[in-house]
């Protein structure tokens, strides 16, 4: 009986239209997608440098409790905004939820959620995506940044694991928003 339900896509009777298998399994994945990254950058808050070769170390401001904070603050708020890609795909983000004040138990438009996640996406594209460009040096969104060094293979391959995730996490946004928009905007004939 248990592996039947592990099968079963979850309910979409929630939503004005039929969301599809492929988007509504892929927004409950996303939050546990980005979970191994937001686990592996926990030990950086207790200066534990998880293999990291690094000129200076931590910041000292990190030693008030400031780095605590900051990095689990980080974790929570990526597993947050994952965890609301979720309303792409359930009636929550077609209509906002009663007890959220002032909108509870509008609609939303399509556009509003579109365009959010469709710039959000966008930007998580362009902050999670590197290219190589040599001499252990990596071009992002936000300049040239030398890339870290460990002290070992493991380590790196560890980090490797936990952080590759993110590079998916704009495009798969992308996507869900696009299929959102298909769903919201659609005509039927009759």
């Amino acid at each position: 009986m248990t592996l039947k339900i592990l099968h079963r896509p979850p309910s979409v009777s929630d939503t004005e239209r039929p969301v599809p298998r492929w988007a509504m399994r892929l927004a409950y994945a996303l939050p546990l997608l980005l979970l191994p990254s937001c686990l592996w950058r926990l030990p950086f808050a207790l200066h534990f440098d998880m293999g990291q070769l690094q000129e200076g170390g931590m910041p000292t401001s990190w030693g008030n409790g400031v780095g605590i904070l900051y990095v689990l603050g980080l974790s929570v708020l990526s597993e947050a905004i994952a965890f609301l890609t979720i309303g792409l795909v359930r009636g929550w983000g077609e209509a906002a939820p009663d007890w959220i004040p002032i909108i509870g138990g509008r609609r939303v438009r399509p556009v509003a959620a579109f365009g959010t996640a469709a710039l959000g996406g966008l930007m998580l594209t362009l902050l999670f995506t590197t290219v190589p460009i040599g001499g252990g040096r990596e071009l992002t969104f936000y300049g040239i940044i030398d890339t870290v060094e460990y002290s070992n293979a493991a380590w790196e391959t560890v980090a490797t694991v936990c952080v590759t995730p993110l590079a998916a996490w704009g495009p798969i946004t992308l996507a869900l928003a696009i299929a959102y928009y298909r769903r919201r905007t659609v005509t039927t004939a009759n």
